[in-house]
């Protein structure tokens, strides 16, 4: 199997991705008992939850030759793999300390710059006429989480 993939499975990928995201928030507000730390991490999971939508909306805008499959497969496999690589990329299947903030905060960090990198991957796949811009404006409001995440880590620390 290629590593070829259409606008629609790039947008399918981009939504596991951020769906592991909000997953990752929630279960860790759950770990903390802050409750501001608690909220915080709510709230990142409703921006997650908000990239989601705006990748299942490129998604459904999607022209039929967009969901053209680019490789033969008639197993299935493309499915599979895009499914795996979005797990195995940014948050989910990752070893990270969810019994501090702090631990919940440098895995947050490392998992945000991760799906920055993904993302920055996509946009070889995705054309300026099918979402482009958009994954433009999620990269740099991932680089936004980042920011916030390393703001709320320093002022943790003290």
């Amino acid at each position: 199997m290629g590593l070829d993939f259409n606008a629609n499975e790039v947008f399918e990928m981009a939504e596991l991705v951020e769906r592991n995201g909000a997953k990752y928030y929630r279960e860790a507000a759950e770990k903390v008992a802050n409750e501001k730390d608690k909220n915080f991490l709510f709230e990142l999971a409703e921006m997650e939850d908000d990239h989601e939508v705006t990748f299942a909306n490129l998604r459904k805008n999607l022209s039929a030759n967009d969901k053209e499959p680019l490789t033969f497969d008639p197993e299935g496999e493309t499915g599979q793999y895009l499914k795996a690589l979005a797990d195995s990329c940014v948050f989910k299947n990752k070893t990270i300390d969810l019994s501090s903030m702090e631990g919940i905060l440098t895995g947050a960090i490392a998992a945000e710059k991760d799906s920055i990198v993904f993302y920055l991957g996509m946009e070889d796949f995705v054309d300026v006429y099918h979402g482009k811009d958009r994954i433009n404006a999620i990269i740099k409001e991932e680089m936004r989480h980042i920011k916030l995440l390393s703001s709320r880590l320093l002022t943790s620390a003290k």
